[in-house]
Protein backbone atom coordinates (compact mmCIF):
# COMPACT_ATOMS: atom_id res chain seq x y z
CA UNK A 1 0.00 0.00 0.00
CA UNK A 2 1.22 3.57 -0.79
CA UNK A 3 1.69 5.71 1.92
CA UNK A 4 2.35 9.71 2.36
CA UNK A 5 4.53 10.90 4.90
CA UNK A 6 4.15 14.66 6.33
CA UNK A 7 5.90 16.46 8.14
CA UNK A 8 4.22 18.41 11.49
CA UNK A 9 5.32 20.81 14.01
CA UNK A 10 4.86 19.37 17.51
CA UNK A 11 1.32 19.80 18.48
CA UNK A 12 2.34 21.61 22.14
CA UNK A 13 4.13 23.98 20.00
CA UNK A 14 2.82 27.64 18.82
CA UNK A 15 3.63 27.46 15.12
CA UNK A 16 6.54 25.35 15.12
CA UNK A 17 8.38 27.50 17.91
CA UNK A 18 10.00 25.45 21.15
CA UNK A 19 8.21 23.86 23.71
CA UNK A 20 9.36 25.01 27.88
CA UNK A 21 9.53 22.51 29.91
CA UNK A 22 7.70 24.00 32.85
CA UNK A 23 6.70 20.26 34.64
CA UNK A 24 9.31 18.84 37.31
CA UNK A 25 7.39 15.59 38.28
CA UNK A 26 4.67 13.40 36.21
CA UNK A 27 2.76 13.85 34.66
CA UNK A 28 5.00 16.28 32.68
CA UNK A 29 4.50 19.19 29.96
CA UNK A 30 2.64 18.00 26.89
CA UNK A 31 5.57 18.06 23.54
CA UNK A 32 3.39 16.06 21.07
CA UNK A 33 -0.09 14.19 20.70
CA UNK A 34 0.08 11.61 18.16
CA UNK A 35 -2.16 10.84 15.21
CA UNK A 36 -5.41 8.85 16.46
CA UNK A 37 -5.10 6.62 13.76
CA UNK A 38 -4.20 2.58 15.38
CA UNK A 39 -2.39 2.53 11.92
CA UNK A 40 -0.95 5.48 10.82
CA UNK A 41 1.98 6.80 13.05
CA UNK A 42 4.19 9.60 13.92
CA UNK A 43 7.49 9.37 13.89
CA UNK A 44 8.93 12.07 16.02
CA UNK A 45 12.37 13.58 16.52
CA UNK A 46 13.03 16.14 19.36
CA UNK A 47 16.20 17.99 20.06
CA UNK A 48 16.66 20.16 23.75
CA UNK A 49 18.00 23.29 24.52
CA UNK A 50 19.07 23.54 28.66
CA UNK A 51 19.57 27.49 28.82
CA UNK A 52 21.00 26.90 32.28
CA UNK A 53 24.57 27.08 33.89
CA UNK A 54 24.51 23.60 34.96
CA UNK A 55 23.57 20.05 33.14
CA UNK A 56 19.52 19.62 33.99
CA UNK A 57 17.95 15.76 33.87
CA UNK A 58 15.39 15.95 31.42
CA UNK A 59 12.23 12.61 31.65
CA UNK A 60 10.49 11.96 28.68
CA UNK A 61 7.50 10.45 29.14
CA UNK A 62 6.61 7.97 25.96
CA UNK A 63 3.07 7.23 25.43
CA UNK A 64 2.15 7.22 29.53
CA UNK A 65 3.46 8.12 32.71
CA UNK A 66 4.50 4.50 33.85
CA UNK A 67 8.17 4.29 35.16
CA UNK A 68 10.74 2.61 33.94
CA UNK A 69 8.30 1.73 31.06
CA UNK A 70 7.19 5.13 29.92
CA UNK A 71 10.56 7.10 30.70
CA UNK A 72 13.45 7.93 28.54
CA UNK A 73 15.87 10.34 31.06
CA UNK A 74 18.68 11.68 29.91
CA UNK A 75 21.37 14.96 30.68
CA UNK A 76 21.23 17.62 28.92
CA UNK A 77 24.67 19.71 29.14
CA UNK A 78 24.00 24.18 29.94
CA UNK A 79 24.19 26.28 27.44
CA UNK A 80 24.99 23.59 24.71
CA UNK A 81 23.00 24.14 21.52
CA UNK A 82 20.52 21.45 20.49
CA UNK A 83 21.65 18.23 21.93
CA UNK A 84 19.49 15.08 19.97
CA UNK A 85 17.16 13.34 22.65
CA UNK A 86 14.63 11.45 20.45
CA UNK A 87 15.57 9.98 17.09
CA UNK A 88 12.72 8.96 14.91
CA UNK A 89 10.83 6.72 17.49
CA UNK A 90 7.48 6.27 16.34
CA UNK A 91 4.26 6.68 18.56
CA UNK A 92 0.46 6.62 17.51
CA UNK A 93 -3.42 6.21 18.64
CA UNK A 94 -3.36 9.59 20.21
CA UNK A 95 -0.69 8.78 22.65
CA UNK A 96 1.09 11.57 24.52
CA UNK A 97 4.70 12.49 24.67
CA UNK A 98 4.96 14.51 27.91
CA UNK A 99 8.59 15.67 29.56
CA UNK A 100 10.10 17.05 32.83
CA UNK A 101 12.66 18.41 34.06
CA UNK A 102 14.88 18.57 37.19
CA UNK A 103 14.84 22.38 37.05
CA UNK A 104 11.38 24.09 35.15
CA UNK A 105 11.79 26.81 32.64
CA UNK A 106 15.47 26.05 31.45
CA UNK A 107 14.80 23.61 28.95
CA UNK A 108 13.04 24.11 25.67
CA UNK A 109 11.91 21.26 23.46
CA UNK A 110 12.52 21.66 19.48
CA UNK A 111 11.58 18.87 16.87
CA UNK A 112 8.99 17.64 14.21
CA UNK A 113 7.15 14.82 13.38
CA UNK A 114 6.54 12.69 10.28
CA UNK A 115 2.77 11.76 9.63
CA UNK A 116 3.07 8.59 8.08
CA UNK A 117 -0.04 8.00 6.67
CA UNK A 118 -1.06 4.84 4.43
CA UNK A 119 -3.23 5.49 1.28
Amino acid sequence: MPTTVSRIPLSGSTHGRGVKVVATATAGTTIHTATSSATDCDVITLYAFNSDSSAVNLTLEWGGVSAPDDNIKLSIPASSGLTLVCPDLVLRNSLIVKAFAGTANVITIHGFANRVTTV
